[in-house]
């Protein structure tokens, strides 16, 4: 659906998103970061302040930096962005190509997919009493024996906890599931 690429960021908090990728050709990806773009991206300016859909070329957004004419030399010519979710947990996303305009059809389909992507990755609002005493050991540095047995429990039973507590988190690890605990104000 994006020739040259993509970048979807979800549910974007404390100007960090849950997760986050990018298919933009590395060249282009190099100068963005090292240039601080994000800071000043017309598109991301764009998916903070509105919700929806809107090709590039009609995005009104100053853009002194001309950071969309940069993208160009890139091959990203033409593209589109899709804002969805409330400004707490915002999720923008843009694809591009250097043949042709999306259509509308091709808009329609990639924000269905962004939003889709966004519904199921939606962080926990809570985590469960057990869940948090167990990260709140491990994060305190406890080990794995030392903190069942500061909770009272089986060392399979806090590792048990400790896995409901990643997947309920998101996290393929508990070091990033008690980060994403705190970054979400749950520990």
């Amino acid at each position: 659906m994006a020739p040259c690429g993509f970048f979807f960021a979800l549910h974007i908090r404390f100007a960090l998103p849950l997760l986050h990728i990018q298919t933009y050709p590395q060249g282009w990806t190099d100068r963005y970061t090292e240039e601080a773009y994000a800071l000043r991206d017309p598109i991301i300016a764009w998916g903070f302040s509105r919700v929806g859909t809107s090709r590039w070329s009609e995005i009104d957004i100053p853009d002194p930096f001309d950071i969309l004419g940069q993208a160009r030399e890139f091959g990203m010519v033409y593209g589109f962005a899709v804002s969805c979710g409330p400004m707490k947990s915002r999720t923008i996303a843009s694809a591009s190509r250097d043949d042709r305009e999306f259509t509308d059809e091709e808009i329609a389909a990639f924000a269905a997919m962004v939003q889709h992507l966004h519904d199921i990755t939606e962080p926990p609002k809570s985590l469960t009493t057990a869940q948090v005493e167990a990260l709140r050991c491990i994060a305190e540095g406890d080990r794995h024996a030392a903190a069942a047995a500061r909770l009272n429990i089986s060392e399979s039973a806090l590792k048990a906890r400790l896995a409901s507590a990643r997947t309920s988190l998101l996290a393929r690890t508990t070091t990033e599931a008690i980060q994403r605990a705190r970054d979400y104000r749950l520990l």
